[in-house]
């Protein structure tokens, strides 16, 4: 250990966070090894390592001949200052090697609020922040994840990015760079062969131009850069990487437990979530497969609580199968099976008390709107009767309280539809004391919401996000309609979604705004100690950024949107029409029911997706 590092140690919280040598880390003679990567994620070390693609990117990367890839994650503010203080650069967990030394530093980024701390990390491994500072071909910097499905904001900082999922990309990237250094290859000529790799994104090879109005004229291609960038896929993901050996932090994260991945995508088609159309199609893994790694898994870790991840976990269809033979192995070892995404509409009284056999978790639904109407606008195709039926079921078997969730300022949404919420919260009230077996415990009901962010890649891209003053309005009137005492209402604070909507709708001219805010101090803006609205402001007024014209203003149809470059598989006329069929009110099936001709299954060889 670097004897500076001994002397901070003993002075930051949490130092465990920094010095790695957890059981089931990947350690490799350097001697052995062709090419040294960085996985860095840029949050705190608690979250980085509750992340489940960090983890799965970790296997697979190390699975690759060669290669060797090492752990980084953001210093905590305390350790930040004294790492500046003691000129101690940014080093990986494994080696304990600073990056400077790598071949390439890979960031993995699903939330666009992490990007001044992409930047913080950065300086702090003393390597240059802009790509066209970055001469030499190594160490190259790029970057995957959900939030670069819009690259354009941050096309300035990274030399290329992944665009789709990584263990199906990253590897050969990382072989092209290999050749290329070895071959002595100009970072130039690196590039343009890198872009030629389906799924890669390299922003400089793409330049935007602007109307007098402010609005994109085109994002157009260089010679050699293909027109449109489509996502890569895991196509086999019955037999694709799981990590069954996964490192065992040695201090406490976020989600302390085996987290086992039934299914990638979603069969529902709700017209906000980002998540479930760009993580289409639909790909599902067996029983058999589950159980295999949910068993090694635990055994490997010695963890006492196992979760089942995706997007709508009670959408799996051989559910009660799978929990079947997890308590079987899980129950006997006082081990918890816990079950989150549910949906109001196929909850099951069945499937909780078999998961709940060992521990009982919260229940947890997320209606989104206040009314059938704006809920129909969603497409959220859960109903009023649909909630409370499931209310009713777990009241009737012990469980005494609740989380709600919505959000407030969905497109069309009126201050009847925000009431709705207060309404509703009054009848999930009133059927608890209608089925309750035993009232002594009471009840509680959290309703929390959250303002909505039109995110790229949905069908209502094109939205308008509400002012901050319209929300905290909305807020207001929703506060002074709860009535209920047993209801306890939570609200997220506007600037931090006001921001998120700058972000994930910005093109490249929010670059320089970036820089500006990290100057000032903006870092790990994800945490309420690290985010400033002033800092933004401020910053907007300096670099000359008009930050409601990103989030506020609603697109048209046909407007050039920045990540029009980027193909994430579900075709534009899809979205389109989804939008139109919103301001119908009209639904769409789910994948089971009826195929909606989105697009996505293109993507597989077979042309057919497990929805």
């Amino acid at each position: 250990m670097d004897r500076k590092l001994e002397r901070i140690l003993p002075k930051v919280q949490k130092p465990a966070r920094y010095v790695g040598g957890e059981y089931g880390q990947i350690i490799k003679d350097k001697n052995d090894v062709a090419l040294r990567m960085a996985l860095c994620f840029p949050d705190v070390y608690e979250i980085g390592m509750s992340n489940t693609g960090m983890r799965i990117l970790y296997q697979t990367l190390n699975d690759i001949p060669g290669v060797w890839c090492e752990r980084v994650f953001a210093p905590w503010f305390d350790m930040d200052r004294k790492m500046r203080e003691e000129k101690l650069p940014l080093w990986a967990l494994e080696s304990g090697d600073p990056l400077g030394e790598f071949d390439a530093l890979g960031f993995s980024i699903g939330y666009e609020m992490a990007y001044t701390t992409v930047l913080e990390m950065l300086d702090l491994a003393g390597i240059p922040l802009l790509s066209r500072d970055r001469e030499s071909l190594i160490p190259l910097v790029f970057a995957g994840g959900s939030a670069c499905c819009n690259p354009e904001p941050m096309a300035d900082y990274f030399d290329l990015f992944v665009i789709g999922e990584g263990e199906s990309l990253d590897g050969e990237v990382l072989e092209l760079l290999r050749r290329a250094r070895d071959q002595g290859w100009t970072k130039e000529r690196f590039l343009h062969q890198a872009a030629q790799i389906p799924g890669v994104y390299v922003p400089s090879l793409y330049k935007p131009e602007w109307k007098e109005d402010g609005t994109l004229l085109a994002v157009r291609p260089l010679p050699g850069a293909p027109e449109r960038v489509t996502k890569r896929i895991v196509e086999d993901f019955e037999n694709s990487c799981f990590p069954v050996r996964a490192i065992v932090p040695s201090t406490e994260i976020v989600h302390d437990r085996v987290g086992l991945e039934l299914f990638r995508g979603c069969i529902r088609g709700c017209r906000f979530c980002q998540a479930g159309y760009i993580y289409r199609p639909v790909r599902n893994r067996s029983v058999e497969k589950l159980l295999e790694q949910g068993r090694q898994a635990l055994e490997f870790s010695g963890y006492q609580e196992i979760t089942l991840l995706s997007l709508s976990s009670s959408d799996y269809q051989s559910l009660p199968a799978l929990c079947d033979g997890l308590l079987e192995y899980c129950e006997p070892r006082g081990i918890g099976l816990s079950l989150p995404s549910l949906r109001a509409d196929n909850f099951s009284m069945d499937i909780m008390q078999r998961v709940q056999k060992v521990r009982r978790s919260g229940l947890t639904f997320a209606p989104e709107a206040g009314t059938q109407r704006l809920r129909d606008v969603i497409n959220k195709n859960v109903t009023e009767e649909d909630l409370l039926r499931s209310c009713a079921v777990a009241f009737r078997g012990g469980w005494n309280g609740v989380k709600l969730y919505f959000m407030l300022g969905l497109p069309t949404e009126t201050d009847e539809d925000v009431l709705g919420i207060a309404e509703l919260a009054d009848r999930v009230v009133h059927c608890w004391r209608e089925n309750a077996p035993n009232r002594a415990r009471g009840l509680r009901v959290t309703v929390s919401t959250s303002c909505f962010v039109p995110k790229p890649h949905t069908p209502f891209q094109w939205e308008g996000q509400v002012t901050r003053e319209e929300y905290l309005r909305r807020v207001t009137l929703l506060r002074e309609n709860m009535k209920a005492r047993a209801v306890t209402y939570n609200w997220h604070d506007p600037e931090t979604s006001f921001t998120e909507a700058v972000l994930s709708r910005g093109d490249r001219r929010i670059g320089p705004l970036l820089r500006d805010i990290w100057e000032q101090g903006g870092y790990l803006e994800s945490w309420s100690e690290g985010f400033s609205m002033a800092r933004w402001e401020q910053a907007a007024a300096r670099t000359g950024v008009d930050l409601e014209f990103y989030a506020n203003r609603a697109r048209a149809l046909d407007e050039v949107l920045p990540w029009d470059r980027i193909d994430m598989g579900v075709r534009r006329e899809h979205l389109i029409r989804e939008r139109e069929q919103s301001r119908q009110g009209v639904l769409s099936p789910d994948c089971r029911a009826a195929c909606t001709g989105c697009g996505a299954a293109a993507l597989l060889r077979g042309g057919r997706c497990d929805g």
